[in-house]
């Protein structure tokens, strides 16, 4: 793909549980190397559209371009090399507790590679080690505070130098200090890996620092999108009281 094209496309979404409308004509370009929120009360569809675009639910109708390849018509085999240039944190982080850190940040890389395991093991030591946490490779993640679970989420997502990161909720459950670092950590990832970040999240504290653009949604509608300082200047009721009260 062009890299002055945006490296996500979405056009006249629309995504359904059941019979219920949850998303309705959601048409917004996402640009790479840029910060993305996607923001909204609870309820409004934000992590639905995060799933969407990752295929992890298929839209009733629309289309999802993702670097350049439209992800509601390609095959099987085409749409696993695109996701393999995509990581995922989790709200909860997921990790497997059965296993150790080095364990579960080795899936991605056994499942989409072939490499030898003397490499498996030294791009494990890297990622954890961006993430400041190489003491951790052998601990289990009972073992881990909140925060250290996050990072070592982290650092399974980005296990394949990924295109796109995607976060969801990534402050959930942090204290204030910790959920900071979480920010400041992203933010340097980003730079570093070259990455685009699409964050789902409604922490005021974290929008502020993180994010480059917003998306804002509102009942399953497409309310607003574009930088923050333009968000907090559009006179729309909705997001003034977001950013007024911060209660959703």
């Amino acid at each position: 793909m062009n890299n002055s094209e945006p490296i996500i496309q979405v056009k006249n979404l629309v995504a359904k549980y059941s019979e219920k409308t949850i998303l309705d004509d959601i048409s917004v370009d996402i640009n790479r190397g840029e910060i993305t929120v996607i923001l909204g009360s609870s309820g409004c569809g934000k992590t639905t559209l995060m799933k969407n675009i990752l295929q992890l639910q298929r839209p009733a109708s629309g289309q999802i371009k993702v670097f350049g390849y439209d992800l509601t018509q390609i095959d099987e085999m085409d749409y696993q090399a695109i996701i393999r240039r995509i990581g995922v944190l989790f709200q909860n982080g997921a990790l497997l507790n059965s296993v150790d850190i080095f364990d579960n940040i080795s899936i991605p890389i056994e499942q989409h590679t072939k490499l030898p395991k003397e490499i498996i093991k030294k791009i494990i030591e890297v990622k954890l080690h961006l993430v400041n946490l190489s003491h951790a490779i052998y601990l289990n993640p009972s073992e881990l505070s909140g925060g250290m679970r996050k990072r070592a989420a982290l650092a399974r997502a980005i296990a394949l130098d990924p295109d796109i990161l995607f976060c969801d909720e990534p402050s959930a459950g942090l204290d204030p200090l910790t959920s900071a670092s979480l920010d400041e950590l992203i933010i340097n990832l980003k730079k570093q890996l070259n990455m685009t970040v699409v964050v789902v999240t409604h922490e005021l504290a974290s929008i502020h620092r993180i994010a480059d653009k917003i998306i804002f949604l509102d009942s399953g509608k497409l309310l607003f999108y574009g930088s923050l300082k333009e968000a907090k200047k559009s006179g729309i009721e909705q997001i003034d009281t977001f950013f007024k009260v911060g209660s959703f």
